[in-house]
């Protein structure tokens, strides 16, 4: 199962740091977590910065996710 991370505000509304998930994309992670965590909202986790595996995925709706991955949510940071 892939973990899935949580940080900063997502660690207090899903009321953990980390999850499991078998879901085997990205889109069906985040339905995945807004079942589970109630607290948590799809357009929340759609606007948040995705990393899997190491890499930031700017596009990550339809991205396969492998059983051993590894999914952090960041905070997008604004640039200039």
């Amino acid at each position: 199962m892939a973990i899935v991370y949580f940080s900063g505000e997502l660690e207090l509304l899903a009321g953990a740091d980390r999850t499991l998930s078998e879901a085997k994309t990205f889109r069906d992670i985040v339905r995945d977590l807004v079942q589970r965590f109630e607290n948590l909202d799809e357009k929340l986790l759609l606007d948040m910065a995705i990393a899997i595996d190491g890499e930031i995925i700017h596009t990550p709706l339809l991205e396969i996710v492998e059983a051993e991955s590894e999914l952090h949510f960041l905070h997008r940071i604004a640039g200039g």
